[in-house]
């Protein structure tokens, strides 16, 4: 097997800007299948979020990115892998000053992130979610502070393992009576799955088309 590129900040930031990328399929490739109906209330409009892919290097000079571990006692996606973020304010002027505004409660990281650019928007069934995306870079290791009624853990990995085959698994879960294909990524001895995963494919996706021009 050969070794995997290291990525680097200028890799992640064409990634991000690549034009004619097909994110359907990117998204796909992570997404649960057959993916759930929508629910009961889907004549309402979805309600929005805003999360943060946080990336900054590490001391090897590798580009890692930040995942939390959900406390068990919150209402929602209790106990999940999952990116800083939560639901939009009337107050936030963007989905990126929501995802800044929740890593700021939830990791105390309140520091000047730049904004790279976002993903795509994914629509979650089992809470009527939309959840947008935003990739920010920190110039070096954040502090983390996390809020403990909301982050049981914070850990971080490096971005390539992305690319590495190694952490890619699937398995076969039954939800309301039918069986269901998740696929997940295994991190720092976590399971990666749902929503969390399909970014983290897109993401993965789009390195792969900007290492591919570049080899």
């Amino acid at each position: 097997m050969s070794p995997l590129p290291t990525i680097t900040l200028h890799d992640v930031r064409a990634a991000i800007a690549l034009v004619d990328f097909d994110c359907i399929a990117a998204q796909a490739r992570m997404s649960p299948q057959p993916r759930g109906p929508r629910p009961e209330n889907a004549g309402t409009p979805p309600r929005e979020a805003g999360v943060l892919a946080l990336i900054y290097p590490e001391v090897d000079n590798e580009i890692h990115i930040v995942l939390t571990r959900r406390t068990e006692t919150l209402r929602g996606h209790s106990g999940q892998i999952s990116f800083p973020g939560g639901k939009r304010d009337p107050e936030d002027v963007s989905f990126a000053a929501t995802a800044l505004r929740e890593t700021c409660e939830e990791l105390g990281v309140c520091d000047s992130i730049t904004i790279i650019g976002e993903l795509t928007t994914f629509y979650i069934p089992p809470s009527h979610f939309n959840v947008h995306p935003t990739v920010g870079y920190l110039p070096h290791h954040p502090t983390f502070a996390p809020n403990p009624d909301e982050v049981a853990e914070v850990f971080s990995f490096a971005l390539r393992d992305l690319l590495d085959e190694r952490f890619r698994f699937e398995e076969t879960r039954e939800f309301n009576g039918y069986p269901v294909t998740i696929p997940y990524y295994e991190v720092c001895g976590h399971k990666v799955w749902g929503a969390t995963a399909v970014m983290l494919g897109e993401l993965e996706a789009r390195l792969r088309c900007i290492l591919l021009e570049s080899a």
